[in-house]
């Protein structure tokens, strides 16, 4: 058994897959939360993925914690894999540099890049959502390129706008709400992750993924006049 089952108070377990921020970790964290979605485990409140572990909520009076922990030890034995759920990629158009992205000349002279280099590195990945957390809406992405790795700035912004895009470390993400951060900004999305007016709020799911399109500042401030108006809608890909 390639995981553990612990007890997080009498309506809760956690499972864990490992110690280490990996994809193939996280990639067992959602296969796990397929498996039980599909298996429609009557008592299961909520799944909250993170980076290795699933935390499962349920009603005690319906399931109990030895039936419940009977049903996860099936996934063992089913084979199901990450390999085999189909990508839901969201496009995320973002206008870098210009008065969006304030760090991206300081950040390509940092690393000896061009700023058309870093954007080329940057919208040229896939970024998977390995979870949601610190705001509402706020996706950790897994895949940045290590060219464009970069320290955290030494000093951070008491307040980032709502929508930048930035780099700190070994991540990238789009800050949701304006908040601090001591994230380097290359760019701006025009659309929103979190809403909290939607049925919906938060635009994204963990086990996602996130596909940066360049846009130019006339194309973002026209799709930001069609999210304000209701006119928006997020573009997905399959594959």
């Amino acid at each position: 058994m390639d995981f553990r089952i612990l007890p997080v108070g009498d309506e809760a377990l956690v499972v864990e897959f490992g110690t280490e921020i990996e994809n193939s970790i996280n990639g067992k964290v959602h296969a796990l939360a397929k498996f039980i979605r599909e298996q429609k485990i009557n008592g299961i409140r909520e799944l909250l993925p993170t980076f290795r572990s699933l935390m499962i909520f349920y009603y005690p009076e319906i399931i109990s914690y030895k039936k419940l922990i009977k049903k996860i030890k099936h996934f063992e034995d089913s084979g199901e894999k990450e390999s085999s759920l189909r990508k839901k990629i969201l496009c995320v158009p973002c206008c870098y540099g210009s008065k969006f992205g304030l760090d991206l000349m300081a950040m390509a002279k940092r690393l000896d890049l061009s700023e058309k280099e870093i954007v080329q590195i940057h919208s040229g990945v896939d970024y998977k959502i390995y979870m949601l957390g610190f705001l509402p809406g706020f996706t950790y992405l897994g895949g940045l390129d290590q060219r464009i790795h970069i320290p955290r700035l030494e000093t951070p912004r008491t307040a980032i706008p709502a929508r930048s895009v930035g780099i700190g470390g070994n991540q990238t993400g789009v800050y949701p709400v304006e908040s601090p951060g001591g994230w380097w900004l290359i760019g701006s999305t025009p659309i929103d992750f979190y809403n909290p007016k939607e049925k919906k709020p938060v635009l994204c799911s963990a086990g996602e993924y996130i596909r940066f399109l360049p846009v130019s500042e006339s194309d973002y401030i026209a799709i930001r006049n069609d999210v304000e108006h209701g006119r928006y809608r997020p573009l997905y890909v399959y594959e």
